[in-house]
């Protein structure tokens, strides 16, 4: 973060601190990560943990601000840590001269940022020293914060307060490419979180930040639906909107967004290998006497071959009748192909004829083949992913797949294991390809792709379906390759010790929610954030949000990762509530109605 060109005095920065509730000095120990604050007995009685303090201190002339979150506090007295103690309470039940007198109230802060400020100058700066102790120990607020990242307020982002706090904190999420409000490289993002512990809406939110980027790309993989669902929502009679669609068009179109859901009804398929799927997946076949589901499989490997060498006909081709009635033609005439026995062969060869004046059967074939048409509102693959990616556009389109909706013919198991992955490996390599190309004409994507569900995508585990297989070992091989195209992708799981570790180990920006406090998942988180015990201790603090008394009640707990806070760049975890009233969080990050 360079220099920053402060309007706020040094001075007034320094009565703004003064002015802050005082509620300890550093202590013994404490180190340049993490101090030691003795808790004065005044705010004893107040709830500290997950609020921030902040530390003035003199390092080579200069002031310099320590900022860092209290992670644990812990009460000693050491009078009732003997036994002779024990035995006093044991046998009186009460020792007044020793019990609450005695007791001793420290705080373990852990350092998350410090800054330089000299006149008018505010900088990010080091620890380089431990300010003495008795040096005193102030809460931080919204003024104060606000004076020390005024230059940078227009990029600062709010997903909700300290946690278990009033305070927002300030985050910023910065678009891929050079120039204002860029990082200048993608990231890659992980939000992690059992069901219900809040992570959709967080990544909405998130995916509300990128939008006010209007040169940045967002593009959405929704097998599940969750973000097509809510985008077209209403405004409620008060005035605001659910918070499990607070992405959606209305507020798309305050930051000058538009957005496009494309769904199967919507899309153009364009590859073979999904037609042979279709028209097995809908039991064309069964039509023309084929019963055996591997006969069925090798007459569409048949009928494949035969219309790839036909060079009259193509993917969009097929919906006529005369391509129909070729292919019936040509079972036909491979019925002894099919079956060796005579009666099966007959069979085939009788219901391929009566098939060409079936209704039924036609109007099979063209549910199926209407796919891979041209049609009105409907586009290929390739023409999506040419509009998202677009650096032409003024303001990016955001696009959703809604992978969620399938054709009434096709059962769900089927579309779920057999039919999606299909569909999901065309898009991803079509926008591993795009990217390629563009990398090649020295452009930046500035794309962020988000896959929903992402350890069904790319477990951890070996994965057995070849199709499946075959979308996770794109995943992983586009995380390690496409950052440097300026392609960024958000992958959002329920757990964190099934997403494959190539992923994980990827991840730049990391949102924890609750669920991952024990067993496997406690132990990916450990490696995670360096197995600090404070850390992971707060963390595992975090309430189920479904265990509140009410829906008013509810909080939902978040630890985050990485760069994504001006207050985070000493690499420390950062804890927050996140918004549960979205009229809350427009109005905090400026989106008026």
């Amino acid at each position: 973060m360079a220099t920053m060109h402060n309007g706020s005095s040094q001075q007034n920065i320094r009565q703004l601190v003064d002015h802050g509730e005082r509620i300890g000095a550093v202590g013994s120990p404490s180190t340049t990560s993490e101090f030691t604050i003795d808790i004065f007995g005044r705010a004893v009685d107040k709830k500290l943990v997950g609020e921030l303090g902040i530390i003035r201190y003199t390092q080579d002339g200069k002031d310099h601000y320590a900022l860092g979150q209290i992670t644990e506090v812990m009460m000693r007295n050491v009078m009732l840590e003997q036994s002779v103690g024990r035995g006093i309470v044991r046998e009186r039940e009460r020792w007044d001269a020793v019990q609450e007198r005695q007791d001793t109230h420290t705080a373990t802060m852990s350092l998350s940022a410090v800054f330089a400020v000299e006149g008018n100058n505010i900088q990010p700066s080091i620890l380089g020293t431990v300010p003495s102790t008795g040096t005193s120990v102030h809460l931080v607020n919204d003024d104060l914060l606000r004076a020390l990242l005024q230059p940078h307020q227009s990029e600062i982002f709010y997903l909700g307060r300290l946690y278990g706090s009033r305070p927002l904190l300030p985050m910023w999420f910065k678009h891929f490419d050079v120039g204002v409000g860029g990082a200048g490289e993608a990231y890659h993002v992980g939000i992690f979180g059992k069901t219900g512990s809040g992570k959709s809406v967080l990544s909405k939110m998130i995916l509300t930040a990128y939008a006010r980027h209007s040169r940045m790309g967002l593009f959405v993989l929704d097998p599940q639906g969750e973000f097509a669902k809510g985008i077209h929502v209403s405004q409620m009679e008060l005035g605001g909107f659910p918070m499990a669609a607070v992405f959606n068009t209305h507020v798309l179109q305050k930051l000058g967004r538009i957005s496009k859901i494309y769904d199967i009804s919507n899309l153009i398929l364009d590859r073979w290998e999904i037609f042979v799927e279709f028209i097995l997946r809908f039991g064309f076949f069964e039509h023309v006497g084929i019963k055996s589901s591997q006969y069925q499989s090798t007459t569409a490997e048949y009928v494949e071959e035969y219309l790839k060498n036909q060079q009259n006909i193509k993917l969009e081709d097929l919906h006529r009748d005369e391509t129909l009635n070729g292919v019936l033609e040509y079972v036909s005439s491979i019925a002894d192909k099919i079956y060796a026995q005579g009666e099966g062969a007959n069979r085939v060869r009788e219901k391929s004829e009566s098939a060409k004046t079936d209704s039924f059967v036609r109007n099979k074939w063209r549910q199926i083949t209407s796919l891979f048409a041209e049609r009105h509102g409907a586009k290929r693959v390739d023409r999506i992913i040419e509009t998202v990616f677009s650096p032409t556009w003024r303001s990016r389109p955001i696009v959703i797949i809604d992978l969620s909706r399938h054709p009434d013919d096709i059962p769900h198991n089927v579309w779920e294991e057999e039919v999606k992955p299909l569909l999901i490996q065309r898009f991803l390599k079509a926008i591993i390809r795009e990217a390629e190309e563009a990398y090649k004409r020295n452009q930046s994507l500035n794309t962020l792709v988000v896959v929903d569900e992402a350890h069904r995508l790319a477990p951890r585990e070996r994965v057995e379906k070849e199709r499946w297989a075959s979308v996770k070992s794109t995943l992983v091989d586009a995380v390690r390759t496409t950052r440097k195209y300026g392609l960024g992708w958000m992958f959002i799981s329920q757990t964190l010790s099934s997403l494959d570790r190539d992923i994980v180990s990827q991840l730049r920006l990391m949102f924890f929610g609750f669920g991952l406090g024990s067993g496997t998942e406690l132990q990916a988180l450990r490696e995670l954030v360096g197995g600090e015990r404070e850390y992971l201790k707060l963390y595992q603090s975090f309430r189920d949000p479904h265990s509140a008394f009410g829906d008013q009640l509810r909080s939902y707990s978040f630890m985050a990762l990485g760069p994504v806070s001006p207050l985070s760049f000493a690499g420390t975890p950062l804890f927050f509530d996140a918004f549960t009233n979205s009229e809350e969080f427009f109005q905090s990050n400026g989106i008026c109605f």
